[in-house]
């Protein structure tokens, strides 16, 4: 018999300035050095606002992946974004836990909707955490991505 081993995953908002960093320096792998989607920073103007949060996933204790979210100001929406899991920890599943955490974090602050730009290979997996599609298909970073929400109802219960 096969046993697999078994792996701690946790997500939590960043705890400080050295998580945020850590935090940052996912997000640069991921999207500057890996998927080339930005050159030379990803940071932008939400990343400065106190309305955003910053979340760390972590393996074992590891940060090894990150999603932010933050209030849109209209109507009870929030949008979450730069979702990312560094390579070598994509095995363990912790995309699932960071959206999750975004889910359920921006329901417990009064949000009604979330809304998030998807690139078009990980659809499917945002489709099975119960997110929908909400538009058409558009370019964001040269790259197509489909809008999708999901109502935050259920993760105020």
């Amino acid at each position: 018999m096969l046993q697999t081993e078994r792996v701690d995953i946790r997500c939590r908002a960043t705890a400080g300035p050295d998580e945020l960093a850590a935090h940052h320096a996912v997000r640069h792998r991921v999207f500057v050095e890996e998927q080339h989607i930005f050159t030379g920073s990803d940071m932008d103007g939400r990343d400065a606002s106190a309305r955003t949060i910053h979340v760390v996933g972590l393996v074992d204790g590891v940060i090894a992946g990150t999603v932010r979210l933050y209030p849109l100001g209209i109507d009870g929406a929030w949008q979450g974004d730069r979702l990312a899991v560094l390579r070598e920890f994509r095995a363990h599943g912790l995309g699932a836990p960071l959206v999750r955490y975004a889910v359920r974090t921006a329901g417990e602050r009064d949000g009604r909707v979330m809304v998030a730009h998807i690139q078009l290979p990980n659809v499917r997996f945002f489709q099975t955490l119960g997110w929908r599609c909400d538009g058409e298909v558009e370019t964001y970073a040269r790259l197509p991505h489909q809008p999708m929400a999901i109502d935050l109802a259920p993760a105020r219960r």
